[in-house]
This record gives structure tokens, C-alpha cells and sequence, in this order.
């Protein structure tokens, strides 16, 4: 078996694997769709045919080729009397037929042979990416975010940030100077600690006073009102529920209540 005869045998696979289209109509219809890949054009066929075919590979955005096989000799291999014109419309079937005919004139066929390839190329990465897309949303794994800056300088940032909004605290000394005669206030060491326990001290004349968390004080001073930490949210007792708040208030008016019996 020759090289022809080979590559008529493939164009024959493409037709019993439904990848190929045969005859001026239904070329024409692949190639609006953009579905063709490669036109075969016979090498005996009409100029007006040859024109047509060009016009079809321009709106299909796809490679056309003069074969070296007749009407006749295409239409044997796609089952018919004869055959001037032929789409393949897989992209692997197309480079395996035009390789073969590379193979007999390099010269006249291996630019569409590049150019096919990289079509091929193209269409294999865009296959994987889809595949490994649909994977991935089985599995639920999400597109890392492209990180610009480290943690800690977002974390400085954020903090800079809420420093701006909130502006400078009571008594904090800032650049242009506060009021005369008012010196900022310094919090007393363990003062936090001592109100979250419950237990600190309140001066008064120079002399302090000392409550607990319990609410008694001290040995030796009376008077003073309980106070400790803030009950939690859920240990707080509820507000009784009004089951008529959202009821319409009802009608009094004559006959409203019975009159009492004298």
C-alpha cells in the first residue's frame, strides 16, 4: 500500500468515525459553525469550486488544501460516486491526514502542517485546563488570591488604619500640643487587672478605700455600694415576652361591658 492509498484509508476512518463532512452544503454548513478543521479539496475540481472552498476556509478560520487524489478517487474513500470537496472536523484526524500527505511533498504541505499543530496544541491545553477545572470544583479547592504584601504589614496597616479612624485617645499628647495646663493622664499599673477581679481602690482626701468582688467591704468601713464584673449576656434575666405587642388594641366603645346591675 502506497502513501496515497494510506491517507485515502485515514480519510475513510474520518467518515466511519462521523468526523467527516462531504460535499459543497454540508462543508459549508461546518465551516459557519467554525467546526472544520482542515478542507479537502480535489485535485481535478472546478475554479468556481476552488473559489468557494477558499471562501468557506475564511469563514471557518481554518486550513483549506488541493489533494493529489481526483473526484473519483475521493469519492471511493468516502463512499460515493465522486467527491470534490471534504471537511474533517477533529483536529487529531486533520494532522494525522495532512502529516501523511506532508510526508509525499514537504515542500507544498508542511507550512499547513505547522499550522495545524499548534491548533492541535492549543485545543490539547485548553482540554486539560477544562479537565482540571472540573476537577477541581468536585473537590472544592478554590484558586489561591495572589499575595502583594506579608502578614505583618497587613497587620501594621490595619492597625494604622484603625488608629487614623478613631483619632488621638483622651490625655494622649499628639504633635501639635494639647490645651495649657492639662497634663495627660497615666493609667495606674494593675488598675485593669484590679477592676476585671472586682478589687481596687478609690481615693478620697488621701485616704483609699478597698471593695471585693463579693461586694463587702473592708474590714472596718461600711457603706459602700456592691460592684464587681458584669454578668454575661446569657446569666442576665430576661425581659418577660408580651404575647399581645404586635395585636390590635381593642374597640371600646358602646357595648363594650356589660352594665352592672343596680
Amino acid at each position: 500500500m502506497d502513501r496515497n492509498e494510506q491517507t485515502l484509508s485515514l480519510i475513510g476512518l474520518c467518515l466511519r468515525g462521523r468526523n467527516l463532512e462531504v460535499g459543497e452544503e454540508p462543508v459549508e454548513a461546518v465551516a459557519r459553525a467554525r467546526d472544520a478543521r482542515v478542507l479537502l479539496l480535489a485535485s481535478d475540481a472546478a475554479d468556481n469550486t476552488a473559489r468557494r472552498v477558499r471562501r468557506f476556509a475564511e469563514m471557518g478560520q481554518c486550513v483549506w488544501l488541493r489533494v493529489p487524489f481526483t473526484k473519483r478517487e475521493l469519492g471511493l474513500a468516502t463512499g460515493r460516486a465522486s467527491a470534490a470537496v471534504a471537511a474533517i472536523t477533529d483536529i487529531g484526524l486533520a494532522v494525522a491526514v495532512v502529516r501523511r500527505l506532508a510526508e509525499a511533498e514537504p515542500e507544498k504541505y508542511d507550512e499547513d502542517l505547522a499550522k495545524l499543530e499548534l491548533k492541535a496544541k492549543r485545543a490539547a491545553e485548553r482540554k486539560s485546563e477544562a479537565a482540571q477545572h472540573e476537577k477541581n470544583l468536585r473537590r472544592g479547592v478554590k484558586r489561591p488570591k495572589k499575595q502583594t504584601e506579608t502578614p505583618e504589614e497587613r497587620k501594621q496597616d490595619r492597625r494604622a488604619g484603625a488608629k487614623a479612624e478613631r483619632g488621638p485617645r483622651k490625655g494622649e499628647k499628639t504633635g501639635k500640643g494639647g490645651p495649657r495646663g492639662k497634663t495627660s493622664a497615666r493609667p495606674v499599673p494593675g488598675e485593669k487587672n484590679q477592676r476585671r477581679s472586682g478589687t481596687y481602690e478609690k481615693s478620697a482626701g488621701g485616704k483609699t478605700q478597698g471593695r471585693t468582688a463579693s461586694g463587702k467591704a473592708a474590714e472596718g468601713r461600711s457603706g459602700l455600694r456592691k460592684s464587681g464584673p458584669r454578668p454575661f449576656k446569657g446569666d442576665r434575666p430576661k425581659a418577660k415576652r408580651n404575647p399581645f405587642a404586635h395585636s390590635r388594641p381593642v374597640k371600646k366603645g358602646k357595648g363594650s361591658f356589660r352594665k352592672k346591675e343596680s
